[in-house]
Parts: structure tokens; sequence; C-alpha cells
């Protein structure tokens, strides 16, 4: 027994004398407590601050894993809180926004570097932003790379083509604009790339086809165009989505390990190619809204692991077979606004319950779907073989003729070129834009407002927007008929407005405004000057003024007219109160109407100099155009108002009236929120009916109880939850706790990306 005590203790000492191989060194501690530093002390690493332990030890949580090796972090992940309770709504968690304007991306990677032995880095939702440097090359043990939902931009560093080691490279829901790289063969080892939700232009490059080591291409919701290659090499590939781009070849072999093919929303052409009928392994095929033509191959019904098939909206032609067979697992076909022929085969059968099966939109005899007649359908075949039968001739010509149109415009753009490069030159003299300096060249404006680079203002600029000038009495009585009742268009608290018709043919909407103060009309006109520089998509262009009463510059304005672009269908609001069907709004569709407005006073709040608070924000000032794209109206009234002169000379108080018409905004856009919610009947009840209701949203029954029916057939929960969330803090009676319009903003975007991605999910699910 001695004996054995004796080996007891010497093996204790041994164990306490033998450093621990997961132990983290300082250096690297030092590291991680600089990167949250860098990162502005995200709450997922607060047990980062005053903990006297070993990070190795922390052990892994939801948002946080630290993962240690021979005194290294090997494996880092860090995720952001993207998602909101479901089950409450105060004190509901919101998504993470942009760092802010001091967050310096290339010393952030350049200190993630010296963690040279990271295996695993994830970095996802944290609000990061810019450019991503060079530099992340030096990572060169990475394996798995996930930067997901951020805010990234610009191209995708070729030196990247180094990391050799890569399996996994993730970059979803960014803003990389530039094409996709055509180094990825350089990366032997991947397995994953998934880089959908950005703004990825250009070819789809023919280097991706050589990597058989691929499993999934996740390229969807991006602009890539061109030709898709032959892919048939990658053996191993399991999935291919590249949904809602802009190919426009015909459909390439494909490998016949695939599980999941998704290529809808493209201008993809041509037949379907029988191969399409040996892919064994296919599960779920979605060919929807493209431009195939022919006879579907049979074969593709009867795929012994098919459980979903859409064709839907594409230029298919000819009979079905009569005795088409149906995959055992078939439990979704779509073969709806087609231009298919005969009878419907029976294992097809609509009133089957075996299978969900939509054929309407084709000119097929049956009786339980909308179909048209065959005289259609025939006739749009034969025009399809005409076309082509010319096409040859045509494209001879075409060819030839655009080739001496390119030269000729190439000289005309020249001249034109070297003339606004002369014109620059006195501009900038005259109007400087306001650029940051870190500024990044050939990057689009919207993205560099979105990350904090630049300015909407100057962003923007004044490309295609319509002239401003000064309009004369005369010209606006004969576009009224001399401001005539059967003119008049409605009145509000700032005044009538008037439809009009100027000498070009052009509708007009002249808003007519009684001035209650003395002012001069050379102070109008520094006004109107700063009115006159608003311009932004989501804006209606103010087209010009007119002063009347006064035309020196020392004289008194006594009425003042303000000359609009005219949006010709309807307000807001009255699309809300919309009942008949295909008109009634859907969830999606109230989201890009949101998203427009909110990027409206996003840029109102920080892309002009000086701001415009105070923008009489409702849902009858949000006119839609024939595109059904929102134009906020009323805007920049607060510069014409009496306030605004009155606080002028107080010193602080000028500040302090900016900061309450600033959040006067949010909480006016939340209710502009809450009546999208609700509809027209409920927010007809008042505020304080709203306000008391607001519990409502807690729960699944509460909101069957308020919300329209109309958003809760068509939303996801995920998404609703979140505008209810930014809703419930756009309408805080503290207004210290209202969110600003950026936080608005990627709310309301990320709760459409949500929602987009439901709904893709949906189609893509199998009902059986």
């Amino acid at each position: 027994m001695g004996c054995l005590k004796i080996f007891v203790i010497f093996v204790l000492v041994w164990a306490l004398l033998i450093p621990n191989t997961h132990q983290l060194g300082s250096y690297e501690t030092q590291i991680l407590l600089q990167l949250r530093k860098h990162l502005e002390y995200p709450s997922q690493l607060d047990m980062l601050e005053n903990y006297n332990g070993d990070f190795c030890n922390l052990g892994s949580t939801l948002n946080m894993t630290i993962i240690c090796k021979d005194n290294s972090v090997t494996e880092l992940k860090i995720k952001g809180e993207k998602l909101v309770k479901v089950n409450e709504f105060h004190g509901v968690a919101v998504p993470n926004n942009t760092l802010s304007e001091h967050f310096k991306i290339d010393s952030f990677v350049t200190t993630l570097t010296r963690l040279s032995s990271l295996k695993v880095l994830t970095l996802v939702s944290l609000g990061i932003w810019g450019p991503l440097p060079v530099k992340i090359h030096r990572l060169s043990n990475l394996e798995v790379l996930d930067m997901s939902s951020n805010f990234l931009f610009g191209s995708i560093p070729y030196e990247m083509s180094t990391m050799v080691k890569l399996h996994t490279l993730i970059f979803d829901g960014n803003f990389f604009n530039e094409t996709l790289p055509d180094w990825l063969d350089s990366l032997p080892n991947m397995a994953i790339l998934s880089m959908k939700n950005n703004r990825l232009k250009g070819k789809f490059p023919h280097s991706i086809s050589k990597i058989t080591g691929l499993t999934d291409i996740v390229l969807s919701h991006n602009a890539i165009s061109g030709e898709l290659p032959d892919l048939s090499a990658l053996s191993n590939l399991h999935l291919l989505d590249l949904r809602e781009n802009r190919l426009d070849s015909e459909l390439p072999p494909l490998p016949h390990g695939l599980t999941t093919i998704l290529l809808s929303n493209n201008a993809l052409c041509g037949e379907i190619p029988e191969e399409f009928g040996k892919l064994n392994q296919l599960q779920h095929l979605d060919l929807s809204n493209n431009a195939l033509t022919g006879m579907p191959p049979a074969d593709l019904f009867s795929l012994p692991s098919i459980s979903y098939l859409n064709l839907a909206f594409n230029f298919l032609s000819g009979s079905l077979p009569e005795h088409l067979n149906c995959g055992g697992e078939l439990g979704f076909v779509d073969i709806s606004d087609n231009r298919l022929l005969g009878m419907l085969p029976s294992c097809l059968n609509a009133s089957s319950d075996k299978r969900i099966v939509k054929v309407s939109g084709n000119c097929l005899s049956v009786d339980t779907e909308y179909q048209h007649s065959d005289s259609y359908c025939k006739q749009a075949s034969l025009a399809k073989k005409q076309t082509t039968g010319k096409e040859i001739a045509i494209l001879v010509g075409v060819v030839g003729g655009t080739v001496i149109f390119v030269v000729f415009l190439a000289v005309v753009l020249l001249i034109f070129c070297r003339r606004q490069h002369a014109r620059h030159d006195v501009d900038q003299h005259m109007f400087p834009k306001v650029v940051q300096d870190n500024a990044q060249p050939n990057i689009s404006a919207d993205l560099l407002a979105n990350a904090r680079i630049i300015s909407q203002a100057a962003a923007l600029g004044s490309q295609g927007a319509p002239s401003y000038r000064v309009f004369s009495m005369e010209e606006l009585d004969e576009a009224t008929e001399k401001f005539d009742k059967s003119a008049l268009l409605g009145e509000g608290s700032i005044g009538k407005i008037y439809k009009g018709k100027l000498k070009n043919e052009t509708y007009v909407a002249v808003r007519e405004l009684t001035v209650y103060r003395r002012c001069t009309s050379w102070n109008f006109k520094l006004r109107m000057d700063l009115l006159s520089k608003f311009r932004h998509p989501h804006l209606v262009s103010l087209l010009g003024h007119c002063i009347d009463g006064g035309v020196q510059d020392d004289s008194t304005v006594h009425r003042l007219f303000l000359v609009y672009e005219f949006i010709p269908c309807g307000n807001f609001r009255a699309r809300l109160s919309e009942t008949t069907p295909g008109k009634v709004l859907k969830w999606s569709d109230r989201l890009a109407i949101l998203i427009g407005v909110a990027k409206a006073v996003h840029f109102l709040h920080t892309g002009v100099i000086p701001p415009s608070f105070g923008n009489s924000l409702k849902t009858d000032s949000i006119l839609l155009d024939e595109h059904q794209i929102a134009k906020l109206s009323d805007y920049g009234m607060s510069i014409l108002m009496e306030e605004s002169e009155k606080v002028e000379a107080k010193g602080d108080g000028h500040n302090s009236w900016h900061m309450r018409k600033k959040e006067e905004d949010v909480y006016n856009f939340g209710f502009i929120l809450l009546e999208s919610l609700v509809g027209p009947f409920f927010s007809g009840k008042g505020e304080t009916f709203l306000l008391n209701e607001m519990t409502s949203f807690g729960s699944q029954d509460g909101r069957r109880k308020i919300v329209d029916p109309a958003v809760l057939t068509t939303s996801s929960q995920e998404s609703l939850s979140i505008v209810i969330s930014i809703t419930n803090k756009c309408i805080s009676p503290e207004s210290q706790s209202r969110p600003s319009f950026e936080d608005v903003l990627w709310n309301l975007q990320y709760a459409a990306q949500v929602q987009a991605t439901a709904d893709a999910d949906q189609r893509s699910d199998v009902t059986s």
C-alpha cells in the first residue's frame, strides 16, 4: 500500500508540472480582448470582461465558442443576435446594425490574423462593414470561414486564392458587388461555397467546374449573368442553388449525384435536356420563371427520389404522354403557365389526394383549373418556330449594325466624357461633394450609403432627375385652368394640391402654401434652393416653385407654389384599404414599400446638409407609382416652417429642436409601420386605441385579433416579429429609446430577407 500511495503522489505531481495543452497563452488572450474592442464590445463577448481564468475553459454558448489546442485558438465563433423572441413583445432583442463609423476593418483583420492557428472562424451578424482586406489570406490554416450577414462590399480579394486549406467559404447576406472570383479552382479542398444574397455580377466562372470536391454551390439572389457551364465533372455536388440571377444560357450537363437543383427566376432557355431524366438522386427541381421550351422529359416525373418538381412560368409546349408515370415520392408538381396541350395524365390528376398538382394557365383538357383555348397554345408555339427560323438572318444584320453603332457611340461618348470632365472641374468649385476620406472607388452609391462610407446626397447626385426651375403664375394658371375646383386633388394641413398639365404634356402636382408670417422673397429663394437639392428615388421630385406677390429680393411673400412630379396611382393608405382580389397588398409588398420610405427618410436625416427633420410622415403622404414604387411627399416642409426660424438665434435651442423633430419622424414612422400591420380599420380608431392594443402582438391569439388578415396569411412568423419589434421601439413613449432610421432600415431589410427566404422555402417544400 505504501508503494501505491507513492505512485499516486508521483502521478499527481507530474500532472501539475506538465502544462495544459489547451491553456491559452497571454499573447492570444490579449488578441481576443483587442478583437472585443474592435467589435465595440458586443454582448456576446461580455463574459471576457474581468474574467481571470483561461478563455479556453469558458465553455461554448449559442453565440460564442472558443476552442484551443497547443496554447493557441483554433476555433473562434461569434454570432450576433439576429432573431427576435416570438413569445414576447416588450423588451425584444433588436438585430445588430453596422458598427460605428469609427470601426476600421483593416485594423480588425490585422488583429485577427495574429491568431495564426485558426482553423474555424465564424463572425456572423456583427455589423462588420467595409471592403474585406487582402491580408485575410494570412489566416493560411483556415478551413472554415463564415462572415455572413454583415456589410462587406467590393470584391473578394484575389489573395484568398492562397488559402488552400479552405473547405467552407460562406459570405451570405453581404454587399459584395463585383464579379464572382475566377480563381476559386485554386482552392482544391473547397466543398461548400455559399455567397447568396449579395450583389455579385458578371459571368458565372467556368473555373468552378474544376473544383471536383464541391458539395454545395449556393449563389442565389445575385446578378450573375451569361452562360451556366458544364458542371458534370462535379461528382460530389449535391446542392446547386442559383435562383434569382440573370443566367440566360441553355441548361448544361449536370452531375448525377445532385439532390437539389434550384434555378428559378433566371432567363434560361432551350429545352430541358433528356439527361435530367437520369438524375436518380434528385429530390427537388425548380426551373420555374425561365424561358424554357419544348416538352419536359417524361422521365423527370418518374425519378425514384423526386419529391418536388416546379416547371411553372416557362414556354413548355406539346402534350404530356397519356401513360406518364409518376415517382412514388413525388408530392408536388407545378406545370402551370406554360403552353401544354391535351389530356392530363392520370398520375397528375389534380383531384388526387396523394400529391399537389398545379396546371392552370395551359391549354389542357381539364375542368378544375383555368385554361386557355387550344388555339392560344398552338399559335404561341407556331410564333416561336417562325421566330426561330428568322433569327439567323436577323442576327447577321443586327451584329453588323451593332458594330457600326458601337463605334459611333464610342466616339460620341469620348467627346461627351471630355466635356463632362471639364464641366466637373468647374462644378467641384461650386458644389463640392461631401465624401469621407476612406471612400472606395467603383462602389455603387446605394451600397456605400448602407456601409456608412458616403452620404447619399453625394452618392445619388442628380443624374436622371428632372431639372429644377422657377415657374411663372401664368404657367401655373394655364396648367390648372386657373386652379379650377375640378383640378383639386386634396387639401391638407399645409395647403391645397392641384393636378396640372404643362405645355409639354407633363402632368404635375401643384401645392399652394399660404404664408402667415413676414418672409422676404430672398429668404424663400434660399430655402427653396435647399429643397431643390433633395433628390432620391423614393422622394417625389420637386420640379420647381413659383412665388406670387413679390419678385424683388426684399419683397414679402404671401403665396408660394411648389410644383412636383405627378404620381398617378394613389397613396399607401388607400392601397392598404383595398379589398379587391389581386390588389390586396401582401406582406412582402408592404415591406418593399416601407423599405423605400425608410431609405428616403434616412437620406433626409443623414444624406443632406443641413438635414431635414419633421417630414410629416403619414401613410397618405406615401404615394405609389405605376410600378408600385413608394415615393414620399410632404418632406422638407420644416425648412419652410416658422419654428425653424424662431430657434435659429437661440444657440442650443436649435439642436434641441432638431433632435425633437428627428425623434418625431421616428415616432410617426412607427405608426406607418403599425398601420401596415393592422390595416386602416384599426388604425382609424386612433392613436390611444392602438397603443392600448399593442400588447396583443405578444401572443398568436392576440395577433389574429388585430393584425390584418392579408398580413397574417402572407407573412412568416419571424419576419412579422422583427417588424413588430421595431414598431414597438419606434413608438416608445421614451424618446431616447427610439431607434435611428438606420436601425429601422436595417430591421426592415432583414425582415424582407427573412420573408423572401421563407417564401422560397415554402415553394420548395414537399406538401404531402
